[in-house]
Formats: structure tokens, sequence, C-alpha cells
């Protein structure tokens, strides 16, 4: 390996890992440049992020973190000590993750970026305050605080209702009918049209046709009277039960349906009633703040003309243009005020400090000048100056269409990371190692122009970067190459490479090797469409008033730079229209362990046009966690572990012990080991250091007791059956289809490599995303279902890219309808039909610039997408 200058240190500039054996590394060796921009790649699960996060960073945090106080360090989130034996050469390391941590509403652009902070120091200190309000102090410009806070709205910019169009979408239905949509299903919302009919209301007629009286009563009355109730009863055996005083079932309570919605809002724990009662509550903007978040006397100060809840509902974009003259030292235009006469306000501050007063921010009569004074212009040019230049950081990325308020929980991870790492290039650190997990992740091509010039920056001011990442223009921008595998899971944790790119032309084993030397498409004929899916009118985000059409039995990718409006017209528009047409509750997965919003969910305006009665199915895969906890994996996910429960409990062993296929879950009391009750693994506190988690010292790690372990199948107890790997297992069951089946599924998907018992919290959200499709394959196709897709190459290497495809155009073989959002000009060119949107972000966005097959999209001279393309189809 070539050596490089040595450094000022007498070290030659590389970081030296030997003996790396965290998670399937196999006590790898080897050495990384400093000062360069490093890519790691390799299929998924072959143990690139081991190598770069679970190794690297986690040993260069651990360094850190020793020469901080054991008090300081109680208060950190540690990663934990890295398998290794020893790492030279290491500086210190910032990781750029996609994590988003817990979802909260109040988190957004300007506070995970800085900018709120100083834009409210810019109207506390600079701001044109209305005559003899006094001066606020920069928590009072902030809906986070109590100081600050709508006393109406509480700061949150919206307040909710719950009408009767809302609670009652089709009044041609009856009560008995379920008309109102907003009450609960199954036992209770039985038992309230029960009351009903003992309350004397008539709940057979149409909705529409009861009194005005009645239905208000029914939906929004307070009262809570309690009656008895007689289940199964017609109106009239009723009248006559309730006229001889006959024995009732039991005494039931009404409740009004709005009472019920609000109610279950406000004090359910579970997020799936939270979500499902939000669909019935209809949000406007809050009438005291309009929007805007802030108490009135905040509101009340401008600064260019806007106050701040205004301006922080423009894009960064222009936000900037904005504050430009103010950070150029031009104030005239900028602080112009309604009616006030220039020269007397620039007399009457003259005046008072010529007696001897002040003409600080806090001085009343200042605050009535239309110019600002002097103090405040300096003031005022410096902040606007370090916002413009912090703005101009988060543009360079391509996030300028990102509003200042917009909440992170609706950003992409993409977006999230790049926000981060913009925070990073103002910070000029130097000789730091950053760590990014896939920053092109969720990135147009054209949007990762940006990205490489932010990575050669950081770079270029004597930085390091260890990038985890399946890019393959990125790995060819890189100055060195570590390429781990050769496969994934046991198959992987070998270093196959690691050098310049173009030395992994010679290395056979590699998978990355074909894919990074010849990136163009296989061309495929695209499929004939004979019919269309139109949705009309849609008005969502940035779109407004789209109409577009999706070809049926193909497969689609919609295309465009990040902003554009994709996520806007097909996760949400399309989702929500057809899902609506085929009378689904809004898409809640269970244990998906979420913070539910704060407010109901924001519907879609816009209708299904032709082509809605060729679809009778929806399942939209996206990538969220298949569960919260280790006790959720990927076989109690999949439905396979009920299958191998039975089969256990079908054994000799089982049966003379009346054990039940309950008896083999490890959530079970019965058969789970008490000591961990069913974790594996027990947790030893060692307060200022990371927490260390060691095997049960009951059960060693296998989460059940002996008694459960006893029972063999095919020689193999519960435990060791679930610490397969997904190809491991599907030989041991090959003679059990019912089992065989969903492994050979996951097998070809590319996930072959992971263990049955795997917890949900270790698997990444392009492995959730291809479980939840490999438990859909398992189905037995019948057609008309569409399939809509996030992203689904996100977190992939090349190669599982390849076994995903042809999975997907087995699911349109087989007659369905497959739309997918895609960034992978692979996947574009090898698709059917290309919808791209655009031609820029946020306002510049939301309209279809192209749609036709890949050769057609190539050759649009308004699309960004196009060239691209171009390039892939070769």
């Amino acid at each position: 390996m070539a050596k490089r200058d040595r450094d000022t240190h007498g070290t030659d500039a590389f970081v030296r890992v030997r003996g790396a054996r965290e998670h399937n590394l196999r006590e790898v060796d080897v050495d990384i440049p400093r000062d360069a921009l490093v890519v790691f790649s390799g299929v998924s699960g072959s143990g690139k992020s081991s190598l770069a996060f679970g190794t690297l960073y986690a040993e260069a945090q651990r360094r850190y973190l020793e020469s901080l106080s054991p008090y300081a360090r109680r208060l950190i989130d540690q990663v934990g000590v890295p398998d290794v034996d020893a790492i030279e050469g290491l500086p210190p390391a910032v990781a750029l993750q996609q994590q988003r941590g817990t979802p909260n509403v109040r988190s957004t652009v300007g506070s995970i970026t800085t900018l709120s902070s100083l834009l409210r120091m810019l109207y506390s200190r600079a701001g044109t305050y209305p005559p003899k309000q006094p001066m606020l102090f920069a928590e009072d410009f902030s809906p986070n605080t109590p100081q600050g806070a709508c006393p109406n709205c509480h700061g949150l910019g919206s307040v909710y209702d719950v009408t009767e169009q809302s609670m009652v979408p089709d009044p041609s239905l009856s009560i008995r009918d379920r008309a109102i949509a907003s009450w609960p299903p199954a036992w209770h919302g039985q038992n309230l049209r029960d009351i009903l009919v003992t309350l004397g209301y008539d709940v057979d007629v149409p909705w529409s046709q009861l009194p005005k009286k009645d239905r208000d009563w029914i939906l929004f009355t307070e009262e809570t009277p309690t009656v008895p109730v007689y289940p199964g009863f017609t109106p009239a055996q009723t009248r006559t039960a309730l006229k001889r005083k006959t024995e009732p079932a039991y005494m039931g309570t009404f409740t009004g349906a709005r009472r019920y919605v609000l109610h279950t809002f406000a004090t359910t724990q579970s997020a799936l009633m939270k979500k499902r009662v939000s669909r019935f509550m209809t949000g406007a903007p809050c009438p005291v703040c309009g929007g805007r978040r802030l108490k009135r006397e905040a509101l009340s100060v401008t600064f260019a003309g806007l106050d701040i809840g205004t301006l922080s509902q423009l894009s960064l974009d222009r936000i900037a243009q904005t504050l430009k003259p103010a950070a150029e030292g031009h104030f005239e235009a900028s602080t112009n005020t309604r009616t006030r006469s220039r020269a007397a306000s620039r007399k009457d501050v003259e005046t008072r400090v010529a007696s001897g007063g002040s003409a600080h921010a806090g001085s009343s009569d200042v605050r009535r000048t239309p110019d600002l004074s002097e103090e405040k212009r300096i003031a005022a040019q410096r902040i606007a100056h370090d916002l413009i230049e912090r703005i101009g950081a988060l543009q360079a990325l391509g996030l300028g269409y990102l509003a200042l308020d917009r909440p992170t929980p609706t950003l992409s991870p993409g977006e999230l990371q790049r926000l981060r790492l913009a925070t990073q290039i103002r910070s000029n650190l130097f000789g730091v190692v950053y760590v990014l997990d896939e920053p092109s992740a969720g990135l147009h091509p054209a949007d990762s122009e940006a990205l490489y010039d932010a990575l050669d920056q950081l770079k270029g001011t004597g930085n390091t970067l260890f990038v985890v990442e399946h890019d393959l223009e990125l790995m060819q921008r890189a100055d060195w190459l570590v390429d781990v595998g050769p496969g994934a899971g046991q198959h992987g944790g070998k270093v196959l490479y690691s050098g310049p790119p173009k030395g992994l032309a010679n290395v056979e084993p590699s998978m990355t090797r074909r894919y990074l030397f010849d990136g163009r498409a296989v061309r495929r004929t695209p499929r004939t469409p004979t019919r269309w899916l139109e949705l009309r009118g849609v008005h969502r985000n940035n779109l407004h008033g789209v109409d577009a059409r999706f070809p049926i039995g193909a497969f689609t990718s919609v295309t465009g730079v990040s902003g554009s409006g994709k996520s806007s017209l097909v996760s949400q528009a399309l989702v929500e229209l057809v899902g609506d047409h085929l009378g689904h509750e809004p898409a809640v997965e269970e244990g998906e362990g979420d913070a539910p919003s704060m407010g109901p969910i924001v519907r879609t305006v816009g209708r299904l046009g032709a082509g809605s009665d060729a679809i009778r199915r929806l399942v939209n895969v996206d990538q969220k966690p298949i569960g919260r906890t280790p006790r959720s994996n990927l076989a109690t996910y999949t439905g396979l572990f009920d299958h191998v429960r039975k089969l256990f409990a079908a054994t000799k062993t089982a049966k003379s012990r009346r054990y039940s296929a309950g008896r083999f879950s490890f959530n079970v009391a019965q058969g789970r080991c008490e000591t961990c009750e069913g974790e594996g693994f027990v947790s030893v506190e060692l307060l200022f250091m990371p927490s260390v988690y060691a095997p049960c010292p009951t059960c060693h790690g296998s989460r059940y007791n002996a008694k459960t372990l006893e029972v063999e199948w095919n020689g193999r107890n519960i435990a060791q059956v679930l610490a397969m790997t997904v190809d491991e297992a599907r030989t041991f069951f090959k003679a059990e289809s019912v089992v065989e089946r969903p492994l050979t599924l996951l097998h070809e998907i590319g996930l072959g490599y992971l263990r049955l018992g795997q917890p949900a919290t270790e698997l990444s959200g392009g492995e959730a995303q291809r479980i939840k499709l490999a438990s859909e394959l398992q189905r037995s196709q019948r057609g008309d279902t569409l399939y809509v897709l996030d992203e689904p190459t996100t977190g992939l290497h090349a190669a599982d890219v390849d076994k995903l495809m042809a999975q997907l155009h087995g699911l349109v073989d087989a007659g369905n309808t497959v739309v997918v959002i895609e960034h992978e000009m692979r996947v574009v060119a090898d698709s059917d039909w290309v919808i791209d949107l655009g031609p820029g972000a946020g306002e510049e966005g939301g309209r279809i610039v192209a749609a036709g097959t890949p050769d057609e999209v190539s050759r649009a001279n308004d699309s960004r997408t196009a060239p691209y393309l171009r390039k892939s189809l070769g």
C-alpha cells in the first residue's frame, strides 16, 4: 500500500485498524488514509457500516469521552466500546447519520439549524417596534416558550374542530349502516347505536333525512345520559321493553360523536387510536395569530416590513433575498413604515442624544423611528450577514426551497442529513473525521452535485471523510475505496480492497466491481399501457391543481429533484385518493411507535378520474420500522414464526408435556427465561461509562427457559432456529413449504443474510421495506393491486437493486400496477413509464415536466432528470 507524506507529528497519514471484530467483521486489518474522501462500499449487510460506524466512529467517540469528566459522560448517549484490537492515527470524529430521533412537530428546519435563534435575536435587537411597546427578549419571539406562544393555539399555529361533514362523510347512509364514521368500530359503536334506539332516535332512515335538531344533538351534545340497552331488539321491541320495564342487558352511557373524537384524541395512549380519530378533525389557521404561532406583541414587531412569523413561513431562498439589503447596510426600503415622518423621527432621536439621552434599542422613541438607529443598524447588519451566510450553506446543498418553520418530521432522511452537513461546513473545524451514512440517499443526481461540492469543501479545510455509500458516482469521485464483502452477513465481513477506486477493477470477488465500471442500465422494451389511472385537480403542498395519469398493469417511476413534489403526488395524493376509493382507514402500522401528531391528518384535495375500477387493492410499502422494540423481529413480522412454533408444538416431547405453540414464544411467561424476561440479555449500568449488555446469566442469550429448550425439532431447539440466517433456515425447513416459501422470498429479495430472530431495532429502513415487500409477495397474486413504494433502492447496493427489480417486475407480470418514487437512474431506465416533476423544488416545482417512456423523457428539454437518464440509457 502506497504511503503518504508523514505529518508534522512524525506518523504517516493513515488510520490503522487491527483485529476489528464488530458484528460480522472477521479480524479485519486495514489502513485508511486521512485528509481524504474515503468511501466504504459493499452489498447490504456486508459489514461496511460495522467498520465505519461500529468500529472507527465508536472508538473515536470513546477516546474523546474519556477526556471528559465522569459527570459529563453520564449525560451523553455513548455508542459503546468496539470489538477491535487496536486503532492508530484516529482523529476526533463527528457522525452524520440519518436517524431523525423522536418525531416532534415543534422541531423545525429553523430550530435544528439554529437559524431561528439568530432570527429571534434580529427581531429583538433590531426590529421596528410599535409606539410605547416595551422591548421584547429573544424568547418572546419563540412559539415554543410560554412567553412567546400564541395563547389561543399554544404555539401550534392551528386550531382543530370536528364538523358534521368530517364525522358523517356519506349522509345517504343510516346510523345503523354506520353513517357516523367517527364513532368507534366494533362493539362500542354498536353500543352507541343501541342507546340511540332506546332514546327514540330513528337509526334506519338516511342521515340526511333526520331533523337538524336530532343530528346536532347526536353529534355535538355534551350530555351523557345513561339508559337501558336491549342489544338486538328492533326499535318497536325496544319501545315495548321500555314500556313494560323489561330488565335490560345492561345500562349504557351515551357519548356525542364530537365529544368521543376530542376525548379520545386528548387522552388515548394508543398512536393507532389517536391517528384514527384525528382523521375526523379539521384544522384551520388560528384566528388570533393567523397561523404564525406567536403572541400579538411579538407579531407587532417587524423587520424588512415583515413580522417574524410571516418571515419564517418563507423559503430559505426568499428569506435570503429579504435580508440581503440589511446585510449590505441598506435599510431605507426594508424598514419602511406606514405613515410616520422620517424627518420628524430622525430629529426626535437627535434631540434625545443631544440632551444626554440614549438612542439604544430600549428607547421607546427610537422604536417609533422608521429608520434604525446606528446601534440597531450595526446589530442588524451583523446578524443579517450571518443569517445569509448560513442560509448560503443550505442553498449550496440544494435546500433553499425549505421553509424555516417546516416541521422536521416532514423531512426526508436525506434532507435531514444535508441540514446537519451544512451546519458542519459552517463550523470550520479542522482535522476531524466526518463519518457519513449514505449522504446521497433520497437525492436526485442533480442535487448530488451540490453534495459532492460540500464534501470537497469539508475535505479542503483539512478534514477526513469516511462515507458509507452505494452511489457509484461518489465512489468514482473518492480518493480511496474500501470494499467490504464479498457477500452479506456471515458471507461478508472481509475487506476485499483498500485503495484508489480504479484498482478495484482487478478484484474478482467484489460485487461492486462490475457496477462501478459499467453503470449502464440493461435495456428492456417497455410494456405498452392500455388503461390509465387518472388523478384530477390535485392540491397538496406545492401541487396546485395537478392532473396526472399512471399506466395500469405497468411499472412507473416518478422522478424529480428533491422537493419537486414526488411524495406529495404519489405517497400522499395517489395513496389517499385510491385508499378513500377502496374504503381504507388512514395507513397506520401496528407497533410503529411514532409519537402521534399534534393535530389532524392533512388530507389531499382532488379526485380520481378514469381507471379507478381497475384497482381493487392498495399496498403502500414504506420504510417505516417493522417494530420499535427488540421483541419484534423478522420471524414474527413475516408470520413464519407462527408456523415454526406449531411445528415444535407438534413434536412428541411437546405433546407429552402438553406444550402449546404459545410456549415457544419468548413473549409468553411459560416459555421465556424469567431472569431476562425473554430479552436474552441484561444491562449492566456503569454510570459514567457506556452501559454493558451481557448475555443473560441464566439462559445465556437464548431467551427461553431450560424446559422449553429441551424440545427439539429435527435436532434443533427453538433458540437455535431463531439464531439461523434466512439462507440457513431455507435449507433446514426445505420440506416445510409453509415456512420455506417466505424464506425463499426473503432470499430472492436480497435478505438471506438476516437472522430470523434479528431485532427490528437493528434493521435499516431499506431492510424493513424489503421485509414488508417479501411479506406481501407471500400472498397469492390475483392482480389488480396497486403497489406504491417510496425510494425502494435506498440503502441498496446495485446488486441488491437488481434482485429487487426482478421481484417488482414479477408483480407487474402477474397483472399488478407498480409505482415507485425513485432517484436511481438504472431503475428509471428499466421502467415502462416515467413521470418527471419539477423543474425545481418547492415553489419552483410542483408540475409535471415530462411523462412518457424512459427514452421519451430522456429527450425532454425542460427536465433536470433527462441528462442523467440519457447517460444511464447509454
